[in-house]
């Protein structure tokens, strides 16, 4: 079988920029994302990958994903859990359909896939599992309600992971990026809505990467990338949870 990584979400963003710097590492990448046009292009580019167009928001994604890699003699090393959507908007008002998807994805998807590939790992004795949360992880976010509790899903599950896997020699992360600049806000609705000051703590994709890589390398449990963001994901431990729910919702009206 041969040794993969596979990067969900592939198709822009964060996605992208795993598989440039992971590929630039000599690693064999599978690219996941529901774009086929876009991920296959970028297999092209770099030449040691290949595309898999799913819908991972679908119930059935995960085991179709599996069976995709195995028919093709792989086997997973390394997952990067990186696909998810937010939603900007108050939750009454929100398309449920699309609220069950971004559930589906950000956290369905994410279990299953987790779940997948751990049995393997185990039997192996190595393996490494990097997933793409947020600082939203670590509060309540009205205006974004259904978006943070995924990502406090996320976290909270990866750490676990983190400690009982480490003991079979797997490495798994939760990478926590505060801003970044991709496609992420025109797809949830706010666009540049947040302003000048979200702009300038925004950070560049390659960097948010390459620390989540970092991460990883080093078996940290937890990586909150840029230092405004490490302050403010520290400051909910000692502010009262009413006050970080009030002014994560004064940011969004």
């Amino acid at each position: 079988m041969t040794p993969v990584t596979v990067i969900t979400g592939a198709s822009a963003g964060l996605g992208v920029e795993f598989a440039r710097q992971l590929a630039g590492r000599g690693q064999k990448l599978v690219l996941v994302a529901r774009r086929e046009d876009r991920i296959a292009a970028l297999a092209a580019e770099l030449g040691n990958a290949r595309a898999v167009a799913i819908d991972l928001s679908e119930p059935d994604a995960a085991a179709r994903l599996m069976a995709d890699i195995e028919a093709a003699g792989e086997q997973v090393d390394t997952l990067i859990n990186n696909a998810g959507f937010g939603l900007w908007g108050r939750f009454a008002s929100q398309d449920p359909r699309r609220l069950r998807e971004m559930i589906d994805l950000n956290i369905a998807t994410l279990t299953d896939l987790c779940r997948a590939v751990a049995p393997g790992m185990i039997e192996r004795r190595r393996g490494a599992i990097l997933n793409v949360a947020s600082t939203a992880a670590f509060q309540a976010g009205p205006g974004m309600a259904v978006y943070f509790a995924t990502k406090a899903y996320v976290l909270s599950l990866s750490e676990a992971l983190h400690e009982e896997l480490r003991p079979h020699g797997i490495k798994v992360s939760c990478l926590c990026p505060g801003p970044t600049r991709t496609e992420f806000g025109d797809v949830a609705g706010f666009g540049n809505r947040l302003g000048k000051a979200f702009e300038r703590i925004s950070m560049t994709a390659d960097d948010v990467v390459a620390k989540g890589i970092a991460a990883l390398e080093a078996n940290r449990a937890v990586a909150v990338t840029g230092v405004t963001n490490k302050i403010g994901a520290q400051a909910t431990r000692f502010l009262p949870r009413s006050w970080l729910r009030r002014i994560a919702g004064a940011i969004k009206d």
